[in-house]
């Protein structure tokens, strides 16, 4: 028994290993990527909610901080000739009020930074995320950004009708991506096989558990010829079984049933 569960032990780790080495490197950069994100966001949600606001703050300014620095390198002396006279002029003083690479990223940080905190706060209160969230985000985005820009000397009545106008811009875009988007909701029938498959791999085969209704109750109950029957392959029905067979949860649930 003990030589019969070494081979079958080898045999999956063999099967595996081809599966990985298959697998376009693009894919498995994503998925590795997928399952630390996962986990990250799984740790903040669990953290106190000044804790949470501020790792999202730090985040979202450092974000913000680098795409401003990039649009500002990226923003070259546009060769004169050829240009008309009063369109260079209107040019030279768009980049003298927008500024240089540190200015940028000093902007970007200030808005992307506190309208991802205020968010953050907003949803973690409200439990959930709406057009009021995200105004009021965009709201104190727009008075950072008039602080920033242009100091505690600056009109505060500027600053209003500044956060004003990032509320409204903010309003109609989430109004506008509410209408033209149809946002995919997950099954939660399927989250546990999901899972699984995500972490073997072999999330294309998901669409095989539906077609086949493998929802998360039928896991404990899987036999290679159910997988068969929805055309998933050898190689990965073996996975998919040594998979279950090692989880201590589905492993005692299929126990129980026998």
């Amino acid at each position: 028994m003990g030589r019969d569960g070494g081979d079958k032990k080898r045999e999956t780790m063999a099967v595996m290993s081809l599966m990985k080495d298959q697998q376009n490197p693009i894919q498995q950069f994503q998925i590795k990527f997928k399952e630390i994100e996962t986990g990250f966001k799984s740790w903040l949600s669990k953290q106190k909610l000044p804790v949470e606001a501020a790792v999202v703050t730090a985040m979202g300014g450092v974000q913000g901080a680098f795409i401003g620095g990039l649009m500002g390198t990226l923003s070259p002396e546009m060769p004169q000739a050829g240009i008309d006279p009063q369109a260079m002029a209107s040019l030279k003083q768009t980049q003298a009020l927008v500024g240089g690479p540190l200015v940028q990223a000093r902007n970007f940080a200030a808005i992307t930074g506190v309208n991802a905190g205020i968010a953050c706060v907003m949803k973690r209160i409200r439990g959930k995320e709406d057009l009021e969230s995200a105004v009021v985000a965009a709201f104190g985005s727009g008075v950072a950004y008039s602080l920033v820009s242009a100091g505690l000397q600056g009109q505060p009545m500027n600053a209003i009708t500044t956060a004003a106008g990032f509320a409204l811009f903010q309003g109609v875009f989430f109004k506008l991506g509410e209408r033209f988007s149809k946002p995919s909701v997950e099954d939660p029938y399927y989250s546990r096989g999901r899972s699984m498959l995500l972490k073997l791999g072999l999330e294309k085969y998901e669409k095989n558990f539906k077609k086949g209704l493998l929802a998360d109750p039928t896991l404990p109950l899987l036999t290679d010829s159910a997988l068969r029957d929805v055309s998933i392959p050898p190689g990965p029905r073996l996975l998919i079984l040594d998979h279950i067979q090692r989880d201590p949860e589905l492993k005692g649930k299929r126990g129980s049933r026998g």
